[in-house]
């Protein structure tokens, strides 16, 4: 199997995996009546989950963090934005709502870092077919949105 294909398959499972947990920390926010509880708790998971592979993997990674330019970290606070405000919005707004809309952004933000080569990405230009699919998907955002 080439690596292409396996970082394709594996990156679909992750963005399945992006909207069940939408749900189910909204549900958990609604049942908390907190969506800041519910939050706190997921990151608290999320982080024993990642100290055991860290663990059994790359216990010294850590300490190349020092090193690491500090605006790397705000990383951290765009997941806790993202995991605040989907765990509020998604149980008035709907899930499904609330993640097209995330993907629309993740769309655009994804298209400008690329173009620009942002962060040390590598540079692939915005093209008129690219901004086309960008285009087409605000389009299905909006008629998500139709009654």
């Amino acid at each position: 199997m080439p690596a292409s294909f396996a970082y394709a398959l594996t990156m679909i499972l992750a963005g399945i995996g992006i909207p069940i947990l939408a749900a189910l920390n909204a549900a958990l926010g609604v049942r908390l009546g907190s969506s800041v509880a519910a939050a706190a708790i997921l990151f608290m998971v999320a982080l024993a989950s990642t100290l055991v592979l860290l663990a059994f993997g790359q216990p010294r990674a850590v300490l190349a963090a020092a090193t690491a330019p500090k605006h790397l970290f705000l990383a951290g606070c765009l997941v806790a934005f993202y995991v605040l405000t989907i765990t509020f919005i998604a149980p008035r707004f709907g899930v499904g709502n609330a993640v097209f809309f995330v993907l629309l952004g993740q769309l655009i933000s994804a298209a400008a870092i690329d173009h620009f080569g942002l962060f040390g990405a590598h540079i692939s230009p915005l093209s008129l077919s690219r901004a086309g699919g960008i285009g087409l998907m605000a389009a299905g955002v909006f008629l998500t949105q139709q009654v």
